[in-house]
């Protein structure tokens, strides 16, 4: 579907009051590529994945960037902006008013997620950040006291240094967020451990 501001799509999940799982792609991905993987993560959940507006040589991100690692942040907060209004719009439109929204993203699709928490945190009652890096820093941290979030890094990723990583735990935790960290021994890619310690994660969660 193309309204409310972004290509995305819905499906209904198994049981109407369980969470809806807002999936973000990573660069070049679409709002197909990580169904597979949100269907596993939770099966119950509904599904709420979005195609990123900005293209960059043709692929699909959520924001513009001027180098590898190096953020257009005045494009970032009108796209975080955007994906809040997208998410008040969408509540409406799907009737989600009471379900929680967790969201589980990818590379990019994980920094607009860690944006929103940073800039517009009403919105998540939990997130998936898998290989996330810091979006920006925050004047002043925001309120995320009772949201759980799960980081989950390669410990040879070659786009977001280690350090990268622990500052954006520990920007998390200073808001008051409970984040869980699990360490991947290989890089950017994502691997069947990344998967299954994020599925365990999610079933603790007391969300459903």
């Amino acid at each position: 579907m193309t309204d409310l501001g972004f290509v995305h799509r819905f499906m209904p999940g198994k049981k109407p009051a369980a969470p809806v799982l807002l999936l973000l792609h990573g660069t070049g991905g679409d709002e197909n590529d990580l169904i597979p993987l949100g269907h596993e993560l939770y099966p119950d959940a509904s599904i709420l994945s979005l195609r990123g507006k900005v293209l960059e040589n043709g692929m699909p991100r959520f924001f513009r960037r001027l180098a590898e690692g190096v953020f257009d942040l005045e494009d970032l907060k009108l796209r975080t902006e955007e994906l809040a209004q997208f998410l008040d719009a969408a509540r409406q439109q799907y009737g989600l008013r009471e379900n929680k929204l967790i969201a589980v993203g990818y590379s990019n699709g994980a920094n607009i997620a860690a944006s929103l928490l940073l800039r517009d945190p009403r919105h998540l009652s939990a997130a998936v950040l898998f290989r996330a890096m810091v979006p920006f820093v925050p004047d002043a941290p925001p309120d995320l006291t009772g949201i759980a979030i799960f980081l989950s890094a390669g410990r040879q990723d070659s786009i977001v240094p280690s350090a990268n990583t622990r500052q954006l735990s520990s920007m998390f935790e200073t808001a008051g967020a409970a984040v869980t960290m699990h360490w991947h021994p290989g890089g950017h890619e994502l691997g069947r451990d990344d998967l299954d310690a994020a599925k365990l994660w999610l079933e603790k969660l007391p969300l459903s």
